[in-house]
């Protein structure tokens, strides 16, 4: 270091020691007794796009495909996860020792966390604030005991405030999906979604429209509750796939409402799947 250096790098020549030290990571290690292979985010700019139920379809997709597969319900003031798969029921354990939480296994055996797993009654709300909150999100991953994973889908709340962030920083992620609806404002979201993940460097895998269209049951014909799609205009114009247009189906609804989503036997999701195994 020069003697007459100011510390401001960006206006400096030489090739020094601060100059060229790498750059601090926050990642969480894991515990090590965990194994996590590969993270996928779902994520969206706003609220009630259906991050959730395409996090659970595409964890029951990978696992039916022989793989190892865990979800990281990262949602924690409004955690849905449980609720698809039937385990409002349940409760975390720990190892016998006590130092690391125990997943719940779905009935084909997925591995979740999710805040909701640790209340008492499934309607208690977290009145936490964001830093409580993104601290969660890193115990649910460095205190868990994760077993042999090859793939973790960590649902994200919306938005682009602490706990994305403190996903994006936290955990190594290979990679996102981003969800979106076909209404109007579709375009910023998306939008608002894609930078935040340029921003942190992290892969986008691309875009999956949910609650695109809905069959008639009488004709066959796909009517456009939300109004006409522009997902493909918009996912061209920043540069991402479009993986996925999910249908309004009241089945789907119906096997989320009984916990049952593991019994959803659909290929709507097909070519999401293969950007996943593609990483």
């Amino acid at each position: 270091m020069s003697e007459n250096c100011n510390h401001d790098c960006s206006s400096c020549g030489e090739n020094c020691s601060s100059r060229t030290q790498e750059k601090t990571s926050f990642l969480e290690p894991l515990h090590p007794a965990s194994s996590v292979k590969k993270v996928i985010g779902i994520v969206s700019g706003k609220g009630g796009v259906g991050k959730s139920l395409v996090t659970s379809m595409m964890a029951v997709a990978m696992n039916r495909k022989n793989n190892r597969t865990a979800i990281l319900d990262a949602d924690i003031t409004g955690p849905s996860i449980p609720k698809a798969f039937g385990l409002d029921d349940e409760m975390v354990g720990t190892t016998s020792d006590g130092a690391l939480m125990m997943p719940v296994k779905t009935m084909n055996g997925i591995q979740v966390m999710s805040a909701n797993l640790l209340l008492d009654h499934a309607t208690d709300p977290v009145i936490w604030r964001g830093p409580v909150i993104a601290g969660a999100v890193k115990q649910f991953w460095s205190e868990t005991l994760w077993k042999d994973i090859d793939y973790m889908f960590v649902d994200m709340p919306p938005g682009t405030g602490d706990v994305p962030l403190t996903v994006f920083q936290s955990l190594p992620v290979d990679g996102i999906i981003i969800v979106a609806s076909p209404q109007e404002l579709v375009s910023m979201i998306v939008a608002k979604a894609v930078n935040m993940a340029k921003k942190m460097d992290i892969p986008i895998l691309g875009v999956v429209e949910n609650m695109s269209y809905l069959v008639c049951p009488d004709c066959g014909k796909k009517i456009s509750v939300f109004g006409e799609s522009h997902i493909d205009e918009v996912a061209a114009e920043q540069g991402v796939k479009v993986l996925a247009k999910l249908p309004i189906d009241p089945k789907v609804a119906e096997l989320v409402d009984a916990g049952k989503i593991e019994y959803l036997q659909e290929n709507w999701l097909d070519d999401a799947v293969k950007a996943v195994e593609e990483i």
